[in-house]
């Protein structure tokens, strides 16, 4: 008779919350368990850049300790992912990974407290556009619109402009139930647009806690703390914690206009091939604007979001610089350790 302890048992699951060094995992059975990960996924990530190694969404392979916890041992491929560029002083060179295998992302805004934003729209599209998932807008708080028609006349504004591009655009009200029972997957923006609620109109069993805007600071506070993903009409929701800016991640400047849909027309009949549609003679897409065939909003906001992903660019490449001397130039050789002071 062996004495040898038998290994244990490999589960797969899915990551249903993430907390930072503890993942609440929902095994293939049903059953819910606390995980760790391994240290070496913590490594593998600092070395890509990344500050999560494990995202909500993500399938894991883990194995069930004597305590009862979990610790992942693997983490399967992902199909893909909505990532944005970390926040604080390191975030110019680090992703941090908001969900992975999205099948559809929306970005919540809301009519009043606080009003649409169009950059941070504009950015949350560009975060999904390059990863091909379906990306569209809802709108919440739709009864604040009821007599105020000068505020109907702008949401109808948006909603036409966003619609007119292929994004789809949903008009909802967690007080009253409009537009709720469309399914969603992901949902994410600004604290105070009534994301929480919305989920809460879709399932009362969430019971998520919500919060009331601010008036005089005009901004939301934040209730959802860390990306979950709750079960919702059969699939899974993810609700994300508030996110006052996106900032893009791993964008550079002369992309940027690719992944502006109505841009992409226009793009290859530019005179130079690394054109930036800011400034450069013979600029297919400045003259689209100026014969009104693209938006002068969405072409400001192409300008605000270009000199952001510049900076950000250029911020990334002094960090580089600084510790692992790269050249600014990728086509220059990289300097050797032995030159360096």
């Amino acid at each position: 008779m062996s004495d040898e302890t038998p290994e244990p048992e490999s589960r797969h699951g899915l990551v249903v919350r993430s907390t930072g060094s503890w993942y609440d995992v929902v095994l293939d059975d049903g059953e819910a368990i606390r995980a760790r990960a391994r240290g070496r996924f913590r490594l593998e990530a600092l070395e890509i850049d990344e500050t999560n190694p494990v995202a909500v969404g993500d399938r894991v392979v883990l194995r069930v300790e004597e305590d009862e916890t979990g610790l992942i041992t693997e983490i399967e491929p992902r199909e893909n992912q909505l990532s944005r560029r970390a926040a604080g002083k390191r975030g110019a060179v680090r992703e941090h990974v908001i969900v992975a295998n999205v099948d559809r992302a929306w970005c919540v805004q809301s009519t009043f407290g606080p009003k649409v934003n169009p950059g941070f729209v504009d950015r949350f599209l560009l975060a999904a556009e390059p990863r091909h998932i379906p990306a569209g807008i809802v709108i919440n708080k739709g009864d604040l619109l009821d007599g105020n028609e000068r505020a109907q006349d702008a949401i109808a504004f948006w909603q036409d402009l966003y619609e007119r591009l292929g994004y789809p655009v949903l008009l909802t009200s967690a007080e009253t139930g409009r537009g709720i029972e469309t399914f969603v997957s992901v949902v994410s923006g600004p604290s105070g647009v009534g994301k929480s609620s919305l989920l809460n109109a879709i399932d009362p069993d969430l019971g998520l806690r919500t919060s009331e805007f601010g008036e005089r600071t005009q901004k939301g506070r934040h209730t959802t703390t860390f990306a979950t993903l709750h079960p919702v009409a059969g699939g899974w929701v993810a609700d994300t914690p508030g996110v006052r800016e996106w900032g893009l991640w791993d964008m550079e400047p002369q992309e940027l206009g690719g992944y502006f849909v109505e841009f992409q027309p226009y793009i290859g009949h530019c005179r130079f091939p690394d054109c930036t549609h800011a400034h450069e003679p013979g600029c297919a897409v400045q003259e689209a604007v100026d014969a009104g065939e693209i938006t002068p909003e969405r072409y400001g906001s192409y300008l605000a979001i270009l000199e952001t992903v510049t900076e950000g660019s250029q911020r990334t490449r002094r960090a580089s610089w600084r510790t692992e001397g790269r050249p600014d130039d990728p086509d220059e050789t990289a300097l050797d350790p032995d030159d360096l002071p």
